[in-house]
């Protein structure tokens, strides 16, 4: 009889330990509104300011209806706030006719843009044989003055080891010098031919024309 009832008393006190304890906190109820509208006063600073404006007053008028005390005439916006709310509406909802013609232009843009870039495309296409030959040339051009100058260079210097005698070092300052002014004087001998050849072309282009016009002789001759 000891065992069962041992372990009765075990199972009682295993379940009052795992039972939910009950709360002493008890939430208060929630405020009451009172019946009427509630209007807070202007003067006192500790009043919200969001009370005192006009949303407030529409809120009142609301919720308590005539009973607010509120004038309906007074909650319609005036004619600036109109014009400010149509002219916001204008601006961020534009007509359907607004947007169409809007999309309209943007089409219209991004079709002359394209058929502006189309038309560059096909305008560097058509240069692009002759831009390519003009490379072409511009390197000829290149390798053709290195070939020139590096043969200018061999003569210069074969003309300087002539003058100094071949056991003459060719970096040696003096070998160097040397070669300096014969590059100068060929320099100068080379711009007074370009001199001549300018001046000879000119002489016989002036003979030309006098040639070609007796008045010209005429008025040479006297």
């Amino acid at each position: 009889m000891a065992a069962p009832a041992m372990r009765t008393c075990g199972a009682l006190r295993l379940s009052a330990v795992l039972r939910p304890r009950s709360r002493n906190y008890h939430a208060p109820p929630p405020p009451r509104r009172s019946p009427g509208p509630h209007w807070p006063d202007p003067e006192n600073l500790l009043s919200p300011r969001w009370q005192l404006g006009p949303r407030y007053a529409a809120k009142q008028f609301a919720r308590h209806g005539a009973a607010s005390g509120v004038a309906p005439a007074s909650l319609w916006p005036s004619p600036e706030q109109l014009r400010e709310l149509e002219a916001e509406e204008r601006e961020w909802y534009p007509s359907l006719a607004t947007m169409q013609e809007s999309l309209r232009a943007k089409q219209q843009a991004e079709e002359a843009r394209r058929r502006a870039r189309e038309q560059h495309i096909s305008e560097c296409m058509a240069k692009m044989p002759q831009m390519i030959e003009n490379w072409r040339q511009q390197k000829r051009e290149r390798w053709e003055k290195a070939q020139a100058d590096k043969e200018r260079r061999a003569r210069l210097q074969a003309e300087a080891q002539e003058r100094l005698g071949y056991h003459v070092d060719p970096r040696s300052a003096q070998f160097q010098e040397l070669l300096q002014d014969l590059d100068k004087q060929q320099r100068k001998r080379l711009k007074e031919e370009r001199q001549r050849q300018k001046k000879e072309a000119r002489d016989a282009a002036m003979a030309s024309a006098k040639a070609q016009d007796p008045a010209v002789s005429g008025e040479a001759s006297s």
